[in-house]
């Protein structure tokens, strides 16, 4: 008679799940910034446009993506964190080419909302090249940075660890988005740039934003960490 294996019964642990919705939340994100938001009228002071506050429909939602980062890094380590960086990563881009792919395949003869449906997913290189690249860069050193701290000074300080990390990761993934998305540097994948002071409206805003989300949620941070370690040592 075979002996049951004791690793299966052991807890299958939580990194599945936390990297379920991770890339849930990725997924979800990237749709929603297709949709560019402005908050208030136009102020401009000095010749700088103060308002309209301008962000993207992503802002709703990708700061949670951090706040997981955040999970997979401390818990798991710096490589499973780029596990699941990576993980996502993929699954973004196989999601942009399935939106490529049904955007060029010809619609139904009765179908009316083809230019609709081009309009919020139809692919846009410099928008999908932007969201892609600046995730990469923002995951990556969001994770690098608290497993630094953590290696350097410790386990203690937590919270130093969580905003420290999200301040570098959201300006790089904010910096590298909006430069090409919306900036100079996406220009050689088709469109044109918008003025620099919006760009510098947008960049500065959704970095602010992002990074204030992290704050606000820093307690919900320390609940989930403590929780999926309790999960993780069952």
């Amino acid at each position: 008679m075979s002996q049951p294996n004791p690793a299966s019964s052991r807890p299958q642990g939580s990194y599945d799940r936390v990297l379920a919705a991770f890339v849930g939340l990725l997924l979800i994100s990237n749709i929603g910034a297709t949709k560019l938001i402005a908050f208030g009228p136009r102020v401009d002071v000095a010749g700088v446009q103060l308002l309209p506050i301008i962000t993207d429909g992503g802002a709703i939602l990708f700061p949670l993506t951090y706040i997981l980062g955040d999970v997979l890094a401390e818990v798991y380590g710096l490589r499973r964190a780029n596990r699941a960086i990576l993980t996502g990563f993929v699954l973004a881009a196989v999601m942009s080419l399935t939106f490529l792919l049904v955007d060029a395949a010809p619609p139904a003869a009765d179908w009316p909302n083809q230019d609709a449906w081009h309009a919020v997913l139809g692919f846009v290189p410099r928008i999908v090249v932007a969201s892609l690249l600046g995730f990469l860069a923002g995951q990556f050193l969001n994770a690098w940075v608290l497993v630094w701290i953590k290696n350097r000074w410790g386990s203690g300080r937590l919270w130093v660890r969580l905003i420290s990390s999200t301040i570098v990761g959201e300006f790089a993934d904010t910096l590298v988005f909006c430069l090409i998305a919306f900036g100079p540097l996406g220009n050689v994948l088709g469109g044109e740039s918008i003025p620099w002071p919006v760009l510098l409206n947008y960049i500065a805003v959704g970095w602010l934003y992002k990074v204030s989300v992290e704050v606000v949620l820093l307690p919900v941070t320390y609940r989930v960490i403590a929780w999926v370690k309790r999960r993780e040592s069952a």
